[in-house]
C-alpha cells in the first residue's frame, strides 16, 4: 500500500512545488525528477505485484473523506468562478448542480456508509499505473523543450509554465486516485480532479477559441460527472446494503444484473462521456487548440482512458444487463466507424489523431459493453497500444510543427529527409496503429473474433466498415511520410533533448510491448481475467503472438536500419529525376513532354463530399443520443418492473 500511496502523493506534491518555481533551470530539474521517480515507481508496483490476484488494502480514514469533500468544494468553487468570469451560465448552472449533489451526498448519504478497504489493486490497476507512470511521465518531460519554444512564439504574453507544469503533475497524481480507489467516492474525486485539469490545459493559451473549447469540455464532462454522482446516490440508497464499494457494487451486479440497471447506466454515461464518445466527442476535438503535449496526455494515458478503464472494470455487469449493455455496445460501434470515416477528410494531422482517438475509444467502449473475457482481453490491449502509439504521434507532430510550420501532413512533403529520425519514429507510430504484424492490428483481430463468438453481427459490421476507413486515412499519412523526392538540409539538429528523450521512450515502449506481446498477455492481461473470469482463456494462441513480435521485430529493423547514413556530412547530394528535364530542383519544376513547364507533386484525396464532418457529425450525434436515453429510459423501466 505504500507504493500506491507515493504514487498517489508523490506527482501532487510535485505539481504543488511546480506552481510556485518560475526558474526554468529549477523547474526542468524538479520535472525531469519528478517525472523519473514517478515513472520508476510505477514500474516497480507493477512488477513487484507480477501474476498478483485482486489484492484489496483495510484502509478506511475520514480524514481523506474530509478532504475529499474540500477538493469537490474547491473545484466547484473554481468552475463556478471561470462561469462568471466568462459569463457563461450554462457551465455555471451545471457546475451548481454537481456541486450541491456532491455536497449533499457526502454529508448527509454517504457519512454513514463504510468502505473498509479503500484502496486496491489488480493488474488492470497495474497496466493503468504503468500506462500513467511511463506514458504521462514521459509526455511531462516533452514538455519542457516544447513550452520552451512555445513560450518563444508568444512572447508578448505572461510566461505561465508553472502553472502548466504544476496542472500537468496534479493530473497524473489524479489518475493514480482514479485506478487505486476501490471508495468510489474517492473515485469520484479523482475523476473530478481530471475533468478541471483538462479544463484548465485546454483554456492555457486564454485565447477565444481556447475558452469555448475548455467550457465545451467542462460542460461535457460535469454532465457525466452528475451521471457518477446519480449512480453514487443509487448505490447508497437504491440497494439492500448501501455500499460504496467499487468491488462489492460489481460483486452484487453479476448477482443481480437486473437490480444495478440503474447505476449501471449512470455510470455508463459517465464512462462515455469521459471518453469522448458520440454525441460528446466534440469536447476532445476541441482540445487540439491546447499546446501537443496537453493533446498527448488528454488522448493517451490520461482523461480519456478514466472513462474506457471505468467501463471496462464494469465490463462482466455489462454482459448481464441487456440495456445497458445495448446503450454500450452501439454507441461504442457507431462513434468507432463514423469517427473513422470522418478522419479520411482531415488533413490537420492533430485532427487526424483526435478522430483516430475517438474511433479507437470507441472500439474500446464496444468490447466492454459486450463484456465477455475475449472482449475484454481485446480491450485491454486496445488501451496498452493506443496509450503508446498515439502518445508517440502526438509528440512527433507537435515537434514536426515547430519544425516545419505546419501540422498538415501534405507539409510533410520531404520530412523523411529533412527530419529522418522523427519521421521514421513518426512512420512507426503510424504503422502500429494500422498494420500487420503490430499490436494493434492484433487487438483489432480480437475484437473481431470475440464478436464474432457472441453473434454480434452489427458490431461486425461496424467493425469492418470502420477498419477499412482506418486504413485508408493512416495509408495516406504514410504514403506523405515515405514518398521521397529530394535532397533538403537536415532540420532537425535543433530538436530539444528532451524532446528526444520522450520520443524515444514512447518507440522504445511500443517496441518492447510489441516484442513481448505474450509475456504481457501472460503475467498482466490473464491475471486480470482470472480473477474476473475464474476460468480465462486467450483470444489468440501464444503461438500466433510470437509469430506477430518476430514479425515486428523484422520492420523495426528495416525501418530503422538505415538510419545512419542521413547524418553523414559527406553524403553526396544529387538532383532529383522528374521524369523530364530538370528546371529548378528545388521547386521540383522540371519540362514535361510537350515542352512545358511543370511543378511535380503529390496530393491526398480527402474525400469531404462523402466523409466530411458535415455529412456525418449529425448522423452520429442524433443515433448515439437517442441510443443513450432509450438504453437509460428502458434500464429505469427493467429496474421498476415495467
Amino acid at each position: 500500500m505504500a507504493l500506491i500511496a507515493f504514487l498517489i502523493v508523490f506527482p501532487l506534491v510535485a505539481g504543488l512545488v511546480l506552481f510556485v518555481v518560475n526558474n526554468n533551470q529549477a523547474r526542468n530539474a524538479i520535472v525531469v525528477g519528478a517525472a523519473t521517480i514517478t515513472g520508476v515507481a510505477s514500474v516497480a508496483m507493477a512488477f513487484i505485484n507480477l501474476r498478483s490476484g485482486p489484492t484489496y488494502f483495510e484502509f478506511s480514514s475520514v480524514v481523506v473523506d474530509y478532504i475529499c469533500l474540500a477538493i469537490t468544494l474547491l473545484i466547484g468553487a473554481v468552475i463556478i468562478g471561470y462561469a462568471v468570469k466568462y459569463k457563461h451560465v450554462f457551465a455555471g448552472v451545471l457546475g451548481v448542480v454537481q456541486l450541491v449533489a456532491s455536497v449533499v451526498f457526502e454529508l448527509v448519504f454517504a457519512h454513514g456508509v463504510h468502505v473498509a478497504n479503500g484502496l486496491y489493486f489488480d493488474s488492470l490497476s497495474l497496466i493503468m499505473a504503468l500506462i500513467i507512470g511511463t506514458v504521462g511521465s514521459g509526455i511531462c518531460v516533452y514538455a519542457i523543450g516544447y513550452m520552451e519554444d512555445f513560450q518563444k512564439h508568444a512572447e508578448d504574453e505572461k510566461d505561465r509554465r508553472p502553472f502548466f507544469f504544476g496542472i500537468m503533475f496534479v493530473f497524473l497524481s489524479a489518475m493514480f486516485v482514479i485506478v487505486f480507489s476501490d471508495n468510489m467516492s474517492w473515485l469520484f474525486t479523482g475523476w473530478e480532479v481530471t475533468t478541471l485539469c483538462s479544463f484548465l490545459l485546454i483554456g492555457y493559451t486564454r485565447t477565444e477559441e481556447a475558452i469555448a473549447n475548455a467550457f465545451r469540455q467542462i460542460i461535457m464532462n460535469i454532465a457525466g460527472g452528475i451521471g457518477f454522482v446519480g449512480a453514487l446516490y443509487f448505490c447508497v440508497l437504491g440497494m439492500p446494503e448501501p455500499t460504496l464499494s467499487l468491488h462489492d457494487f460489481i460483486a452484487w451486479g453479476i448477482s443481480n444484473p437486473e437490480a444495478v440497471a440503474i447505476p449501471l447506466a449512470a455510470l455508463a454515461f459517465a464512462g462515455i462521456t469521459k471518453a469522448a464518445q458520440m454525441p460528446f466527442h466534440t469536447w476532445l476535438l476541441g482540445a487540439m487548440v491546447a499546446p501537443t503535449p496537453t493533446s498527448a496526455l488528454l488522448h493517451s494515458s490520461t482523461m480519456v482512458k478514466a472513462g474506457v478503464f471505468l467501463l471496462v472494470k464494469l465490463a462482466p455487469v455489462f454482459m448481464l444487463s441487456l440495456y445497458p449493455q445495448i446503450m454500450v455496445v452501439l454507441v461504442g460501434g457507431i462513434t468507432f466507424a463514423l469517427a473513422s470515416f470522418m478522419a479520411i477528410s482531415q488533413s490537420n494531422a492533430k485532427r487526424v489523431l483526435a478522430y483516430s482517438t475517438i474511433a479507437n475509444l470507441g472500439l474500446i467502449v464496444a468490447c466492454a459493453g459486450v463484456g465477455t473475457q475475449e472482449a475484454v482481453w481485446a480491450a485491454i490491449f486496445l488501451i496498452i497500444f493506443h496509450a503508446i502509439a498515439k502518445s508517440l504521434l502526438f509528440l512527433c507532430v507537435g515537434t514536426a510543427e515547430h519544425h516545419i510550420g505546419s501540422r498538415n501532413i501534405e507539409d510533410m512533403d520531404l520530412l523523411f529527409e529533412r527530419m529522418p529520425r522523427l519521421a521514421r519514429l513518426m512512420m512507426l507510430g503510424i504503422m502500429a496503429m494500422f498494420i500487420a504484424p503490430f499490436g494493434m492490428l492484433v487487438s483489432k483481430w480480437a475484437t473481431l473474433v470475440s464478436f464474432v463468438e457472441t453473434n454480434q453481427v452489427a458490431l461486425i459490421i461496424l467493425l469492418a466498415f470502420g477498419s477499412a476507413a482506418t486504413f485508408m486515412f493512416w495509408a495516406k499519412w504514410m504514403g506523405k511520410l515515405a514518398g521521397i523526392a529530394g535532397s533538403p538540409e537536415n532540420i532537425e539538429t535543433t530538436v530539444h533533448r528532451s524532446e528526444w528523450a520522450a520520443t524515444y521512450l514512447m518507440a522504445g515502449l511500443l517496441a518492447v510491448h510489441t516484442l513481448l506481446l505474450p509475456l504481457v498477455s501472460n503475467y498482466f492481461v490473464m491475471p486480470y481475467l482470472q480473477g474476473v473470469y475464474q476460468t480465462p482463456t486467450a483470444t489468440l494462441g501464444n503461438d500466433i503472438l510470437w509469430i506477430t513480435s518476430i514479425l515486428s521485430a523484422v520492420v523495426i529493423v528495416v525501418l530503422f536500419g538505415g538510419l545512419g547514413p542521413n547524418f553523414r556530412k559527406d553524403t553526396r547530394k544529387v538532383d532529383v529525376y522528374l521524369a523530364g528535364v530538370n528546371v529548378d530542383n528545388d521547386r521540383r519544376a522540371f519540362q514535361n513532354a510537350f515542352s512545358k513547364q511543370e511543378v511535380a507533386s503529390s496530393r491526398n484525396m480527402y474525400l469531404d463530399g462523402l466523409f466530411g464532418e458535415t455529412s456525418l457529425r449529425p448522423i452520429g450525434e442524433i443515433s448515439t443520443a437517442l441510443i443513450i436515453v432509450v438504453g437509460f429510459a428502458m434500464s429505469v423501466f427493467s429496474s421498476i418492473g415495467l
